[in-house]
Parts: C-alpha cells; structure tokens; sequence
C-alpha cells in the first residue's frame, strides 16, 4: 500500500453550501410534519433508500430534497449533532 492511499481525506464545505443545506431541511422537515409525518424517520428512510417517495410533495418538500446530495445531507446532520454534544 503506498503512502498516499493512508493519508486521511479532508471533506470540507462552504458556509453558503450548509447554511442552504441546513435551510432545505427545515424546510422538507417542517412540510413532513405538516402532513403528520415523523421528519427524522422519513429523512432516514430517504437517506438509506435514495428513494424520493419517503418524502412528501407537499410544500415542493419532495422537489426540495432532491436538490441537495445525500452526502451533503449527512454532513449537516452529523455537524449539528456533534455541535449540539460538546
């Protein structure tokens, strides 16, 4: 195995990238609950399955989503889970 394949990667995004992120999901989370839906069952679902159909059309909410990559998606949720336990 040579050196470069044990280097670690760093992923970083721009603040506009997460502040859009962060906006769209509130945004399909929001729309999900206005429905009767549980947000964070239906987003793990999506996030799992890449399948749309756990996400609400209502409120463009399904539309929304479909603009942001899952790994985006991850990226928002596991930064403000570690912000929320420090």
């Amino acid at each position: 195995m040579s050196r470069e394949t044990q280097d670690t990667v760093s992923f970083q995004k721009s603040n506009d990238e997460a502040n859009e992120t962060k906006k769209i999901l509130m945004e399909v989370a929001n729309a999900l609950e206005e429905k009767g839906y549980n947000p964070i069952n239906q987003i793990v679902g999506y996030l799992i399955s890449a399948d749309p159909a756990y996400i609400t059309s209502h409120n463009n909410a399904r539309n929304l989503i479909r603009k942001l990559e899952r790994d985006d998606i991850l990226d928002e949720l596991v930064s403000a889970y570690m912000k929320g336990n420090k």
